[in-house]
Order: structure tokens, then C-alpha cells, then sequence
């Protein structure tokens, strides 16, 4: 069961109706032509980028022009993070390698770094596309790399070619080639989508005029584990990207909700209430047989297994109030996690497992949070007041959450230290968003 966050004090009493009536007061949003993207913060120190859109060697001069443009799609990567200043190209195009590029000119410009490339046509339908990052500071090259890709596959390309030079200029590694998972609401139309990390390349994996929930990747990005409603009851599905694929792997009785992938991808964690009130369950994906893993009388839900497979987090009233509790795959032993606050829900853990995300109330406000695991630091990160469904970029350092903004649902993401970001939205209604690899 995946809790939907409104001001409310009796948690106890959230349910199925709940999550149903919620959904359908989004249908009667306004909608909006297009996914956009606004920044609505930045580092306080970006790094001066110039970015040269990169040439193009076609025997086909009008297939040619027809090409996606890979700098414009890096320029729209890295503009759009926070981290860095673009310096104006002012209509030059990259040289053919990088001894032709004067670094002292773009120096003079205000460049820190010059990202140049190049696309040739190596076949039928085959493009090798290279790229050269320059310090302009100290005349050296700091990367380079060359990809080959259909057409079709050049918009891949450029958001790789965008975590290269994000991770050669911040040392980490880029989030810009990830995937996007979420709910679309549509007049009468609930749709699962997914789309790049920039939000381009939406397609509709599947639809229902009944509520669609809780969408989640498999460890592998092949997969994707959601609730639907179709059956007029909450059924948990898997579905297959490459093949379209799907199956329902938890149709017990009462309600089936929350899945969660186990890190080798065998398993999920769902929430039944089959037997008792909600309880969180281990499903064998290859079996179907359900495991009890929780007991009591309390409703536990909103299950994560930790990267490493040895801790389930999770939430729970059982303390008398909703928290995050963490539960040990090894010996079933638990322990509670947040105490900041009588409202902590909807954990989300890094990839490395250093950090927690949550929703975390204050003053009647919903907020995306994280605790340091380590020290259990908490500190908040947005200041919206209905968010919900934190989760983290592939490299960890930016978290995607949903929240309403002039009472429409809107995507957005945040880094980690608060100081970066952006939100996303489309027409219809956007909830329930999940990062993928």
C-alpha cells in the first residue's frame, strides 16, 4: 500500500477508498500541452561550459540535416542540472579533432572547459559519434570517448555523453541516462510511462481507466512491478519492457499493494492483508509463494530492501504513530529509524545505502527529507507542501519525488544537498514516480 500523503492525523484509518478518492480528485486538473522542465535552483558555484554543436559527416547531405543534434541534447542535460554556465557557442562548430581548437580563445570567452564532437556515418544506418572534453585552463584534453548507434539511438547517446563530462568536470558520475517511471492521469485514463531521465522519449507501457499505483524498477531496468486496479481491486503486476509482457504475481485476497524488488531481482516485498490487517510479505517471484515477514497488529507497509539485501526499511504505526522501522533479513530483528516529528513515511534508500529518503511533516506540510544512516542526521530538502514518492537518481546524488503545484501534480527532482532543482510537468496529472537505470 503506498500512502498518500494529505494533512490528515488519523493515519490508522488510510486505505484502499483512500488512495481511490485521492486519484480521483487529480482527474479534475487542468492539463498541459508537454513535458517542460523549470529550474528553480542552482549551485552556488557553476562551471563556465562551452559546448559546440558537433559536426556531422553524412554522404547524404538531406539525411544529414535530418540527424538529432547531439550537442543540443548535452547542452540541454547539463544546462538544466544547476551545475554548470553555458558559455555562448556563438554559432561555431566543433573542428574535426581537437589540435584545431583554440583553448586560449575559449579561455578568453570565460570557458573553464570546451566539449567538441563529431557524427560520421559508418554504415546503413550506423553513426560513430565522438566527443573531446578540453580544460581551457591548463590546455588538456580531460576526456574522450567514442560511441557507435543507429539513428534512433542518438539521444541515448548524448545523455551518456552528458554523464561523462559531468563526472570528468564534479568527479561523480551522472544521472542523465537514467530512466523515469511515473503515473499519468488523463481525463478518464490512468497511464504508466516511461521516459529518459529528461523526460523525451515517453511511451505508454500500459493503461486503464482504473487507478494505476506504486510503480517500481527491477535492479536490471528490464522490469517494472506496479498495482493496478483493473479487476476492481489492487493487484500487483509485473511487465516485461523489451516484450510488453505481464503477469500478476500477487492476486490474494483483500489488498495487494507496495512492491518492492528484492537486489537479485527474484523477489518482490508486498504488502497483503490477506491474513490479517497489512502486512508485508516476501513473494517468490519464480514460485508465487508469499512468505509472512512481518507480524502483529500493527499496519506495516511501503517496503525497501537495502542495496546489499541485508535490511528491509519500511513503515509502520506500530509505535503509534507512522515511522520508518528497519527489519533484518537475517534474523527478523527490528528497530526504529526516524523519531524527528509523529510523521515519517515512504522510505527510499541510495544505491550505496548510506542514505535514507523520506516524507517527513511539519506545520501540516509533506516534505522530501534524508537521514545520513551513519549518524541519523535528518535534514529536509524541499519546501512544497504535499510531496511524496522520493526516489534517488542511479548515482544517488538527486532525488525524484511528486508534488502539487497550483493544484496540479507535477514531477520534481532535488539533490541531495538541497541546493539544485527542477521540476517537470506534462499534461494530465503526474504522481508515483520511480528512477530507473
Amino acid at each position: 500500500m503506498r500512502l498518500i500523503l494529505r494533512p490528515t492525523n488519523r493515519w490508522f484509518a488510510m486505505s484502499i477508498r483512500l488512495i481511490v478518492a485521492v486519484l480521483l480528485v487529480f482527474s479534475a486538473l487542468p492539463s498541459w500541452a508537454m513535458m517542460t522542465i523549470e529550474i528553480v535552483g542552482g549551485a552556488s558555484n557553476r562551471i563556465p561550459l562551452a559546448i559546440l554543436p558537433f559536426g556531422v559527416k553524412q554522404p547524404d547531405v538531406a539525411r544529414a540535416d535530418a540527424l538529432l543534434p547531439v550537442a543540443d541534447v548535452v547542452t540541454s542535460d547539463l544546462g538544466s542540472s544547476g551545475y554548470f554556465r553555458l558559455i555562448d557557442s556563438e554559432g561555431g562548430v566543433s573542428p574535426a579533432n581537437p589540435q584545431l581548437l583554440s583553448l586560449p580563445v575559449w579561455k578568453g570567452r570565460g570557458a573553464d572547459a570546451v566539449l567538441i564532437g563529431q557524427v560520421a556515418a559508418t554504415g546503413a544506418d550506423l553513426y560513430e559519434v565522438r566527443f573531446w572534453l578540453m580544460d581551457a585552463v591548463r590546455n588538456t584534453q580531460l576526456t574522450a570517448m567514442a560511441f557507435v548507434t543507429p539513428a534512433a539511438g542518438l539521444r541515448v547517446v548524448a545523455h551518456k555523453i552528458a554523464d561523462k563530462v559531468h563526472e570528468a568536470l564534479l568527479g561523480e558520475p551522472g544521472s542523465y541516462s537514467g530512466r523515469i517511471a511515473y503515473i499519468l492521469k488523463r481525463g478518464a485514463r490512468y497511464e504508466l510511462q516511461v521516459a529518459d531521465a529528461d523526460s523525451h522519449n515517453a511511451v505508454t507501457i500500459t493503461a486503464s481507466p482504473e487507478p494505476l499505483i506504486s510503480p517500481t524498477w527491477s535492479p536490471d531496468g528490464q522490469r517494472l512491478a506496479y498495482v493496478s486496479f483493473e479487476d476492481k481491486k489492487p493487484v500487483v503486476y509485473v511487465q516485461n519492457l523489451a516484450d510488453g509482457a505481464r503477469r500478476a504475481v500477487a492476486k490474494f485476497r483483500g489488498s495487494n499493494s507496495a512492491p518492492a524488488w528484492s537486489p537479485d531481482g527474484r523477489r518482490l516485498a508486498v504488502t497483503l492483508s490477506k491474513d490479517d490487517t497489512s502486512q508485508i510479505y516476501m513473494l517468490d517471484l519464480q514460485s508465487g509463494a508469499a512468505t509472512r515477514f512481518t507480524h502483529g497488529g500493527a499496519l506495516d507497509t511501503e517496503p525497501v530492501f537495502s542495496p546489499d539485501g541485508r535490511w528491509l526499511y519500511f513503515t509502520s504505526n506500530r509505535g503509534g504513530t507512522p515511522q520508518i522501522y528497519r527489519a533484518s533479513l537475517i534474523d527478523g530483528g527490528v528497530s526504529r529509524i526516524t523519531f524527528d516529528g509523529g510523521y515519517n513515511v515512504s522510505p527510499a534508500l541510495s544505491p550505496n545505502g548510506d542514505t535514507l529518503a523520506f516524507v517527513h511533516r511539519r506545520d501540516g506540510r509533506f516534505h522530501v527529507a534524508v537521514m545520513e544512516l551513519a549518524t541519523g542526521q535528518m535534514r529536509v530538502l524541499t519546501d512544497t507542501a504535499y510531496d511524496e514518492s522520493p526516489s534517488f537518481a542511479p548515482n544517488g546524488r538527486r532525488i525524484l519525488y511528486a508534488t502539487l503545484v497550483n493544484n496540479r501534480g507535477v514531477l520534481a527532482t532535488v539533490s541531495v544537498d538541497g541546493k539544485v532543482r527542477q521540476r517537470l510537468s506534462q499534461s494530465g496529472d503526474l504522481r508515483e514516480p520511480s528512477w530507473g537505470r
